[in-house]
């Protein structure tokens, strides 16, 4: 095995279970905060920045024009929502369980458009993952180590024999 092809293994490894540009998974435990970033450095005046939740994708917070509207975040969320008026990231305080789902983030401006979608997934803060994800990761850990030390060994090898 060559060390370009446990490069290749290694890059799709990471394409099939990394997140996407337009997809973000993010996990949190019950009670914590979590951000929810935009990528945006700084909010211009003409930009719109919409976050939604649910499948319904009810509108929960908007900044544009440098005005922030909440909506009626307060129903579900109560004050534990805060906008970035610098960024438009949103910041969930003393997340619960029940805020799990997906966030969905739209930007609209004079220089086009994109939106970018938030799994947020809230564990109980007594139990952040189960017994058999804890040895599934653990068992998929090693083999990475393993597959690693093996072309890395193979390599020197292979180097020494020519």
């Amino acid at each position: 095995m060559s060390s370009h092809l446990c490069a290749l293994i290694l890059f799709v490894l990471c394409g099939v279970f990394g997140d996407t540009d337009l997809m973000k998974s993010v996990s949190v435990t019950e009670g914590d905060s979590v951000t929810l970033n935009t990528d945006v450095t700084e909010v211009q005046r003409d930009d719109q920045i919409l976050w939604m939740f649910g499948p319904k994708e009810t509108r929960i917070v908007e900044i544009y024009k440098h005005i922030i509207d909440m909506f009626n975040s307060n129903e579900i969320f109560g004050d534990r929502l805060q906008m970035d008026s610098f960024t438009g990231s949103l910041t969930i305080r003393n997340i619960r369980r029940t805020d799990s789902g997906l966030y969905k983030r739209q930007i609209r401006s004079n220089r086009g458009s994109s939106d970018k979608t938030f799994s947020v997934t809230v564990y109980d803060s007594v139990q952040f993952c189960g017994s058999t994800e804890a040895v599934i990761r653990l068992v998929v850990s090693a083999l990475v180590g393993v597959a690693a030390v093996a072309a890395a060994v193979y390599d020197f090898r292979s180097g020494r024999a020519q």
